[in-house]
């Protein structure tokens, strides 16, 4: 990557000459560590593959599925995470929906005791009161019955009074005692 210069600095007669002519060749630093070997994923610039690049590689690639299967983990334990806080919520949702149904019901127990309550106090004095009117239903109509007797008792004696009072009633009088002849 280094080694691509563009275009306009490769024209210049005066940028001719590379500044950094060490980064265009490949670092070589084994014979620095020539007594240790290489286990992590170094390599050196060549192109050619070693039989110990070969394995650093393949060791990479378990390095990468472990990653992987612990970054899979890592999910699965962030999800099971989520899902026991979001069964707890539930819970918890379901046990306040429940202790409001149990308030709410013992609230119309105690409402319906007391209606019930009130319906028997009305039906008591809705009897009382329906007894006490046919009790004055009927004495009513006693009493109608004595006034309509008194008032033909007096009619009778008020018509007494007026016949004794004429001249001629004698006849009249002896007239109801001798039944009428047959024709």
């Amino acid at each position: 990557m280094l080694s691509t210069v563009p275009a306009i600095i490769s024209s210049n007669p005066m940028i001719q000459s590379d500044p950094f002519p060490s980064l265009q060749s490949a670092w070589d630093c084994s014979q620095l560590f020539s007594n240790t070997q290489s286990v992590g994923p170094a390599r050196s610039g060549s192109a050619s593959i070693e039989p110990n690049q070969t394995q650093t590689h393949s060791n990479s690639g378990l390095d990468e599925s472990n990653q992987t299967l612990s970054i899979i983990d890592e999910r699965k334990r962030r999800r099971m995470i989520s899902n026991r806080e979001s069964a707890r919520r539930s819970r918890m949702r379901k046990q306040n929906h429940l202790e409001k149904l149990r308030n709410q019901a013992n609230r119309l127990r105690i409402e319906n005791r007391e209606l019930t309550n009130r319906l028997r106090f009305l039906l008591y004095h809705c009897h009382r009161v329906r007894t006490d009117n046919d009790r004055l239903r009927s004495e009513s109509t006693v009493l109608r019955q004595k006034l309509s007797d008194m008032h033909q008792i007096l009619l009778f004696k008020q018509l007494q009074q007026f016949s004794s009072a004429w001249p001629c009633n004698n006849v009249t009088v002896m007239s109801e005692q001798i039944p009428p002849p047959l024709i």
